[in-house]
């Protein structure tokens, strides 16, 4: 039985320039590493992100973090067998002994977790999309619909009271490499149409490597999208939108503001309602804030018989939260954030539960993303429907969807694509 030899982290670099952690767990001569994402539009809920505070990297050094790993996670895990990562998980877990892991940092939970997922992988022989899939029961063998992220809004530009994600789902490809040739294109091609409409500082790129134009409306926005894709021969392409509605809500006298129009709960399911009877809109995340209960119930009533209505803020991948959304029908889709709660062994449950009450689940990156393409192997893995990695542009978006192409290619006849069974 291969057994842990040590377990040390230490300070890295995400896309954003800040601090985030690399965790490395050493089996026999073997050293298996993960790197750790971080959000800009974070959740409330979700999973405590440690930050050392003071002046040094303006209070985002992750050193506290580092410790937590070199310390008491490498001593609690040392001699553990690698593939045990429901026991490995769990004593982490009881190790912080705090719901929202909050004495280690979920930081430095995640990346021991997901480091040990593939020290696992590697002692069982498996590539890490096929070992994911023996921890869940799943087949492994479904490549995931992207999302890619084409304009950038909210905070992933820098922007407030805004619209975060517009997204093009390729639904209708005939394989994931076909999914990737539709989204590139596209995405050429509405880079020149912005370029020629609005010069050239409308193409510069948000954090996601959405475009960030200076299109206020988010009509003009959908429809210059739906413009490119028929420019691009891939007419009626269906969109996705996030709007990261928490984000520019106001819980003091419970309304929204998009742009200078203030709309109260009731006011914004219309202005859903309206947006997705004009567009080809196919999926729609975070359209209410993260506490809003009633307004989601209220939303997915009036919309999710005809499109999908993701919880992100709402749900952060905890099945408690996750219980409470299925009974009160508050949405019908997961967006699974492994940093928003912490270890494998809880997205799984997460992802098992969304399933179970007939949902779809959505993998997602973070604003702040590493070349770590950890996730590609974890959409395959659990068989989900979708993954976000952002645009087809920025290397460390790219390094989900690379390895996504190399996971279809290694499958061959057996990879089946998402889209075939997306209505």
């Amino acid at each position: 039985m291969a057994k842990i030899k040590s377990i040390r982290a230490q300070e890295v670099f995400d896309s954003r320039g800040n601090p985030t952690i690399e965790a490395e767990v050493f089996v026999n001569s073997n050293c298996y590493r993960a790197m750790v994402p971080s959000g800009a539009s974070t959740g409330a809920h979700e999973a405590l992100e440690l930050r050392d505070g003071g002046k040094r990297l303006m209070g985002k050094g992750v050193l506290k973090a580092v410790e937590n790993v070199n310390g008491p996670i490498a001593k609690k895990l040392a001699g553990m067998d690698p593939t045990d990562q429901e026991g490995i998980d769990k004593a982490m877990i009881e190790l912080d002994g705090t719901p929202n892991k909050e004495i280690l940092g979920a930081n430095a939970v995640v990346g021991v977790s997901m480091a040990v997922c593939r020290a696992g992988a590697a002692e069982s022989g498996m590539p890490l999309y096929k070992y994911i899939g023996k921890l869940y029961g799943c087949k492994a063998d479904t490549l995931p619909i992207p999302q890619f992220n084409v304009l950038n809004g909210g905070k992933h530009a820098g922007l407030s009271h805004d619209i975060q994600e517009m997204m093009y789902m390729p639904v209708g490809a005939r394989s994931f490499r076909d999914s990737m040739v539709i989204g590139a294109e596209v995405y050429q091609t509405l880079k020149k149409m912005l370029k020629g409409k609005f010069g050239p500082r409308s193409i510069q790129v948000g954090d996601e490597g959405g475009f960030v134009p200076d299109i206020d409306d988010p009509g003009k926005r959908l429809s210059i999208m739906a413009d490119a894709a028929e420019k691009s021969g891939h007419s009626k392409l269906p969109m996705a939108v996030d709007a990261a509605a928490t984000e520019f809500y106001s819980k003091y006298d419970n309304v929204y503001k998009i742009g200078e129009e203030v709309y109260d709960s009731t006011e914004l399911v219309d202005f859903w309602k309206d947006l997705c009877s004009k567009y080809n809109i196919a999926s729609l995340e975070d359209g209410m804030a993260e506490d809003d209960w009633h307004a989601w119930t209220v939303l997915t009533t009036e919309l999710g018989n005809k499109i999908q209505i993701i919880g992100d803020d709402l749900l952060v991948t905890n099945v408690r939260r996750i219980e409470k959304a299925v009974e009160f029908k508050e949405c019908n889709s997961l967006l699974l954030k492994l940093n928003q709660i912490g270890t494998i062994t809880e997205s799984i449950a997460a992802a098992k539960m969304a399933v179970g009450a007939g949902w779809r689940v959505t993998v997602s990156h973070r604003s702040g993303e590493t070349e770590d393409p950890f996730i590609a192997g974890l959409a395959v893995g659990i068989g989900a429907s979708q993954i976000k990695s952002g645009a087809p542009c920025r290397s460390e978006r790219l390094a989900k969807y690379n390895q996504l192409l190399r996971i279809e290619e290694e499958l061959g006849s057996k990879a089946k694509y998402a889209g075939n069974s997306f209505k």
